[in-house]
């Protein structure tokens, strides 16, 4: 097995050097490097991280805990940790806790054992067991997608501001009577989103109708029946607002099956975009979520925190955008993408 040694050997440089260049511990002249890392890969030398790890009590990895398996929007986010903590030189140690309480905190726990240098986690409806122990152990972590706290390092998308423009876009329309499958109760996405669609009705001097809302459970199964019983109303909607990607199927297949039109019978408009939106007839106007900008933003805030574990927590929001299409009701747009509201990305600075 090739050794250090090897390497500083074939190098021409001292140990030490070889130790640095590997580690990144102290700077080396440009052509000592080269010549390093030249007789690494000549050699075929594989640096033992977990040598490293025992001398610097850092594993360099990240613990993910979030539902990409389940979720298809966690697929993206996950794909902007991976790129982030890569850039990084971290590797990654993937969990999916499938948005359950008592399994997210069983996961957690497992990646925190397998000594990670932080977290990040995309937090259940009833995340208090989690976030304590995270919490009491000192683990440096960043929630995502979902809020837990403004004590708490966590990176977002902007939801209310995006779900009112749907609202009043769907108004403008000539559309009075506006349905909105929500979300899992206890979710922060959930809470903010119905605050979108009330300040909408508000902007638009509509009334709520608590007949036209109607929990889908961020899920396509729950959207399907919560879809039902919205056109079971003695005055169904004649719009309706799907807050995620998973419950838009739901309301497809709940169209579908009553045999509506989207968007002569009905129009439709959710929040979250996904690839194949574009394939559906009519295309769906949705709100676009910047999923691999959310996970690498987790990425940066954790590698932060790592560097300055006392610092004031943060919250960063980023902002969505509009992608207009015909589910609507409009006629098919010019190719665009307009930034939903608000305009620009929020950050809040917090102490603990």
């Amino acid at each position: 097995m090739t050794t250090m040694v090897d390497v500083a050997r074939r190098a021409g440089v001292s140990v030490a050097t070889v130790s640095h260049v590997l580690n990144e511990t102290r700077s080396v002249r440009p052509d000592t490097r080269a010549a390093v890392l030249g007789a690494i890969e000549e050699l075929g030398y594989t640096h033992n991280t977990l040598a490293r790890s025992l001398v610097t009590s850092r594993t360099r990895s990240i613990g993910l805990a979030v539902s990409a398996i389940s979720n298809p929007y966690f697929t993206e986010i996950l794909q902007g940790v991976e790129a982030g903590a890569l850039e990084a030189g971290y590797s990654l140690l993937l969990a999916d806790p499938h948005d359950d309480p008592r399994h997210e905190r069983k996961v957690v726990q497992l990646l925190h054992e397998r000594r990670v240098d932080g977290m990040i986690v995309a937090p259940s409806a009833e995340p208090a067991e989690t976030v304590g122990y995270l919490a009491r152990r000192r683990v440096p972590t960043v929630f995502l997608d979902r809020l837990v706290g403004d004590a708490y390092d966590q990176v977002c998308a902007e939801s209310t501001g995006p779900v009112r423009q749907l609202v009043e876009h769907l108004a403008d329309l000539g559309h009075t009577r506006i349905g909105l499958v929500a979300g899992l109760p206890g979710l922060s996405t959930t809470t903010e989103r119905l605050q979108g669609y009330r300040e909408g009705l508000r902007a638009r001097g509509l009334p709520f109708a608590p007949e036209l809302l109607a929990g889908g459970n961020s899920e396509a199964d729950g959207a399907q029946d919560a879809t039902r019983r919205l056109l079971a109303a003695p005055q169904p909607p004649t719009a309706i607002i799907t807050a995620n990607n998973a419950m838009t199927i739901g309301a497809l297949r709940a169209l579908g099956e009553l045999g509506l039109e989207v968007p002569r019978d009905i129009a439709l408009a959710c929040f979250d975009d996904f690839p194949w939106a574009d394939l559906f007839t009519p295309r769906l106007t949705a709100i676009a979520q910047p999923s691999k900008d959310i996970g690498a933003a987790a990425v940066r805030l954790l590698l932060a925190r790592l560097e300055e574990p006392d610092r004031p927590a943060r919250t960063l929001r980023l902002p969505c955008a509009f992608v207009h299409r015909t589910s609507c009701g409009c006629a098919e747009p010019a190719p665009a993408t307009v930034p939903a509201a608000p305009p620009a990305a929020l950050e809040r600075n917090r102490t603990p």
